[in-house]
């Protein structure tokens, strides 16, 4: 199903892409315009309710997402671009649909209505009802210099209970390639990267992200490219190994390869540098 307004979607940023990958949320915004997608941000939108929150509270996390779905107008899809917040979006849609009285509680409490019929889909979805051709005919630069570990993490990869929604294994692999670059696939590229626990368990979380980079740089990997933020975050501030390879967001090299030139404040935000990677792709365009 495409956008029955053209190129028109809602969009739910999320805490991560308002704060510490704010570089994901300009590069998205960047390639969308690129593009001719409008991206509407929702207004006044809130946490979706992820990190601690369903543990501690169930009924406050489930309220907080529901209250974003409240305010998605029901003509245009609602994407969101953080894996984990699209998983909390679906998972209490789905449970709306199954619990209208509840739903209809939550409804009197925010005093507009829910559409249980509303699509909650994933930025990479966009991409594959724009079509893969049109992109590729877009792009004014050449990935060729990247060879990528396309990191998924768990999130994405497929959560079980939402087994029906869109199968995302492959996505990134086909995009980046169509694009030029070419993908690395014999590293760790669905390990979890040990999420949150980052903020309570770090020593936890290290080896589990040094075994990720090391993997991908014995499998000859210049870069890894995730569409997670937490992903991102941590694969880059909690490894150790003294080699490591840039960890960059996926909207960074889309926005790169269709054109955009305002890149640096993206990857000033980088600890590990990609410049030298940039300027291979940028010399080539």
């Amino acid at each position: 199903m495409s956008s029955p307004r053209g190129q028109e979607y809602s969009y739910f940023p999320g805490c991560s892409l308002e704060t510490t990958a704010q570089e994901s949320n300009r590069s998205l915004m960047r390639g969308a315009a690129i593009m001719g997608l409008r991206l509407i941000e929702l207004e006044d939108w809130n946490c979706c309710g992820s990190s601690s929150l369903p543990t501690l509270s169930k009924p406050a996390s489930l309220g907080m997402a529901a209250r974003n779905l409240s305010l998605a107008p029901p003509h245009r899809p609602l994407v969101a671009m953080c894996p984990r917040c699209l998983h909390y979006l679906r998972s209490t849609l789905k449970y709306l649909k199954e619990h209208p009285r509840k739903r209809l509680a939550l409804e009197k409490k925010f005093d507009r209505p829910i559409d249980t019929d509303l699509e909650v889909i994933h930025f990479l979805e966009v991409l594959d009802r724009f079509g893969l051709a049109r992109l590729e005919a877009m792009a004014r630069r050449s990935l060729k210099p990247l060879r990528f570990v396309p990191y998924y993490g768990c999130t994405l990869y497929r959560p079980p209970h939402l087994e029906r929604h869109h199968y995302f294994q492959g996505d990134l692999d086909r995009i980046l390639v169509a694009l030029g670059a070419a993908p690395v696939n014999r590293a760790l590229a669905y390990r979890c990267c040990g999420s949150f626990l980052s903020v309570t368990n770090p020593e936890v979380v290290t080896p589990v992200v040094n075994e990720i980079m090391t993997s991908a740089v014995a499998a000859g990997a210049n870069c890894l490219v995730t569409i997670c933020a937490m992903c991102q975050l941590n694969l880059e501030i909690r490894s150790t190994v003294k080699k490591r390879v840039p960890v960059f967001h996926f909207s960074e090299v889309l926005a790169l390869a269709l054109g955009a030139d305002d890149y640096e404040d993206w990857f000033d935000r980088h600890l590990v540098n990609p410049r030298p990677l940039v300027q291979q792709v940028v010399a080539g365009g």
